[in-house]
Parts: structure tokens; sequence; C-alpha cells
């Protein structure tokens, strides 16, 4: 339908493994699945279930009736009863047991936390996979000299390998979030309307431990290893808080690459991929616009934003729960999610067709260069007998000279040529260019790029197999 409306997420920009986790079938298959571990465990541990009841539920687990589920929903006004009906409709021996016990925030909450396991672990697989692509970028030109800038002035130099080791430090950061978010993950478990756990107990006749058995197995069953200690009838909404932080923690080393892409490829440095048939503006026809890299700081931003409907919505859950939380939960953990997915979609395939232009990058350093080096022509000058407060005021001299002949003409430098020709120094000229080889002014830059590499990326990279990721839809 093309009258109403569509996410961009889905159409435009997200992975199809991503959509399929955020997905309905996704959500109520894993429903039913915590239907059947709670059915399953309540009668290994004595309760009337039996196994043909069980059977009952794993044999109709898939075969999801969405339009039952909806007339369902449209008497009952309750998504999970109306689920309940729908599966008890194919599932007539168990209809009665199904759900015993537990409240809706059984099946809903454990499932977003299935989710967000699973969808954290796709995001953590692509932030490797990008770092798989800046590495190779980075190895290649780990020796190239490129000017680099403090406050967005030429500074002193530095290569391009290292500096894409800055963005790569940044993904390596975030890894480390995200396994904290990963290892932080623990299922509500069966807590009842208020965290007590009362209607458990009134089944299992007051015995705890079977009620904590019950939970154990829960948890064995649907992969996870741990429940939250203690819940009110939700598990702790801080949980999505860090979760999305650990997303906007990708999303702000994504922005700044590609914001430092956007300036290289105004400098003419490095570019992004362009292809044959690309078009860039529709009113400049040559025009080679960034657009993958503004993609990736446009989405960024969104990610980054949607922290604060996490860190909001946990902040305003009152006692033991409200419901205030479920409209902007749907709306905001898929969206942080498909976002990210996009941003990591549209990384690797810019890291991994990057075009870098050596010989204006060579240009820029060799208008710069000349300015960083006079301290070394002072020091050469005076191991050659000149007077160093003399050689220091004709380098003032001739810097300023240069630098507005180069901002007020527009013409290149000429600071090499006045040194050159100032008697006042005791160099020649073969000796001025021994002392402006660019790969004296990089110091360990290749050195702490290989170090890098090796060190701390390289085995990251061994722990995980190439993933096929970056084919961008638009």
């Amino acid at each position: 339908m093309k009258n109403t409306y569509e996410t961009p997420l889905n159409s435009r920009y997200a992975s199809k493994e991503m959509q399929y986790i955020f997905s309905p079938d996704r959500k109520f298959t894993t429903w039913r699945r915590l239907w059947i571990a709670l059915a399953e465990s309540e009668m290994e541990l004595g309760l009337p279930v039996t196994q043909a009841q069980v059977d009952e539920l794993k044999a109709h687990v898939d075969d999801i009736d969405y339009d039952a589920a909806r007339r369902h929903e449209e008497r009952v006004r309750h998504d999970v009863m109306a689920h309940v009906h729908a599966y008890g409709d194919v599932c007539p021996n168990a209809r009665g047991i199904i759900h015993l016990g537990a409240t809706s925030c059984y099946v809903t909450d454990n499932a977003d936390v299935l989710m967000l396991r699973d969808a954290l672990a796709l995001v953590r697989e692509k932030v490797v996979e990008v770092l798989r692509r800046l590495r190779k970028f980075a190895w290649e030109h780990k020796g190239l000299p490129c000017l680099g800038y403090t406050h967005l002035q030429p500074a002193q130099l530095t290569t391009v390998g290292k500096r894409a080791c800055l963005w790569m430090q940044d993904l390596y950061m975030d890894l480390d979030e995200i396994d904290f978010a990963l290892k932080s993950l623990k299922l509500l478990g069966n807590r009842g309307a208020t965290g007590t756990q009362v209607s458990f107990m009134e089944l299992f006749d007051g015995d705890g431990a079977k009620v904590d058995e019950l939970e154990r197995r829960i948890a064995e069953k649907m992969g996870m290893e741990a429940v939250f200690d203690v819940s009110g009838q939700t598990y702790p909404r801080k949980l999505d808080s860090r979760v999305l932080d650990a997303l906007a923690g990708v999303a702000q080393s994504a922005y700044k690459f590609a914001q430092d892409l956007r300036l290289l490829q105004s400098f003419r440095e490095v570019e992004e991929p362009f292809e044959k048939n690309q078009i860039g503006s529709s009113a400049m026809a040559y025009k080679r616009n960034p657009m993958r890299s503004e993609r990736i700081c446009a989405l960024s931003r969104h990610v980054m934003a949607l922290t604060q409907d996490a860190f909001n919505t946990a902040a305003t859950q009152w006692f033991e729960r409200t419901l205030d939380d479920s409209a902007n939960r749907r709306l905001s953990l898929p969206e942080a999610f498909l976002s990210i997915d996009a941003v990591l979609e549209l990384y690797a395939n810019v890291a991994d067709g990057m075009v870098v232009y050596p010989k204006m990058i060579g240009k820029r350093v060799n208008e710069n260069l000349p300015f960083m080096a006079t301290e070394d022509i002072i020091m050469e000058s005076v191991k050659n007998g000149g007077d160093r407060q003399e050689i220091h005021e004709r380098v003032r001299v001739h810097s300023q000279a240069a630098a507005t002949r180069m901002k007020q003409e527009g013409l290149e430098s000429d600071l090499l040529e006045r040194i050159a020709d100032d008697p006042a120094f005791p160099l020649s000229r073969d000796q001025l260019t021994e002392l402006l080889a660019p790969e004296k002014y990089t110091g360990r830059a290749e050195e702490q790029t290989e170090r890098f590499i090796t060190q701390v990326i390289d085995p990251i990279l061994a722990a995980q197999p190439e993933k096929q990721v970056g084919e961008v839809k638009v």
C-alpha cells in the first residue's frame, strides 16, 4: 500500500537481519516459546500440565493467525490476552494451561530481553566487520604522510593510516560497552503483578525453592543464564537506557568518522565510494556529494536522540510499574537498533571503498611543511655556523611574508624559496629540500598504526569470521 506511512528504516536503510529481530513473527513466536518454557517447566515441577499439552503447544509455535489475534484484541482490548486466545484456538487441549500463573510482562519483558540480546549481538558483529575494513585501509596507508589538524587548522603531520586508527579506537571502545551491556542482560523471570511472585507461591503451595527452580529452568530453556534478583512487574527500565547508551556510543563513533570524511572529501584528499552512474546533484552535474557519510551522520543523530527516551522512561516509572513506558518502548527500542544497523551497513560500505588521492594530500602537505620545518631549519643553520637569534628573526619575517602572500594574493607559499635565497641561512637548496622530506615529520605514526592493529585489532578480528555487510540500498 502506498497511501499509508511506512518507516524508511525498513524500506530504505536497515538490513533484513535486523528487521526480522523486531518483526511480528519474531516477537510472537518468542512469546509462544516462553509459554512453552513456562508450561514445560511447570509440568516438570509437578503442576497439572501434561506432556500432550506441551507437545501441542510446541507443534503450533509458528502458525500464528494474526487475523484471529486482531479479532480477539478488538474484543478484549489486551494484546497479550488476544494472543493467548489465538494460541488456544489452535491448541484446544492446552488452552487451559497457557500463561498459567503469569502476568503479561512474563512474555512481553522476557521477549524484549531476548530481542535486545540478539540485536546487540548483531550490532557487535557489524562493528567488528567495520573494524576489519578500516584495518585494511589503515594498513595500506599506514606510512602515507598527511596534514594533521587541531582546531581544524594545519598542525603537524600524521599519516592517513594513523588517522584511521583513531576511528578504529572509538569503535574498539564501543565494543567494550556492547560487551558490558550483553553481559548485564537478565530475564525478568516470572514475577507477577508487583514482582513478589505471589501467584507462583500459590501454585506451588508456598514452596519458594520450586518457584526459584521454575525461573532457572525457564531461563535455561530460553538460552539465558540469569534473571534479575529483584524487580517490580517489569525488568528495570535502566536496562533499556544502558543498551541504548551503548548504541549511542557507536553512533558517536560513526558520526565522527563520517564527519571527518566529509571534510576530507571537501579537501579532495579522501572520498567515499562514488558509483559510475551515481548522480551527486540534480542541478550541479559535476558534484560528488558525500551522501553516504551524510546519511551516517543523519541516522547517528537519531540514535543519540533516542537515548533521551530511554533515560526519561526509566526515570518516570512509578513504584512497581506504570504503563507509560509501553508505547514509547515500541518506538524507541526498534528504531534505535534499526537506525544503528543502517549506520553500520553504510559505515562498512564506505570503509571498504574509500578513495585516497596521494597527490592532493601531498600538495597540502607541501604547502604547509615549510612552516612546520622552520624549527629544524633553525637548528640545522646553527649547526652550520649561523647565528641562532638572527636566523630566528629571519624565519619569522619570511614566514609572515609567505603567509600574507598566500592569504591576500591567493598564491602558493614561497617560504622555501625566500629562505634559500637569503644569505643569512648557511644551507643549500638541496639541504633545505632534504630537511623537508614529509616522512621526517610524522613521528611514530606508522609504528603506532602497526602496533595498534597487530596488538589490539587483529585479535578481535581473529575471533569473528568475516561478515557480509555494507550493501547500500539507495
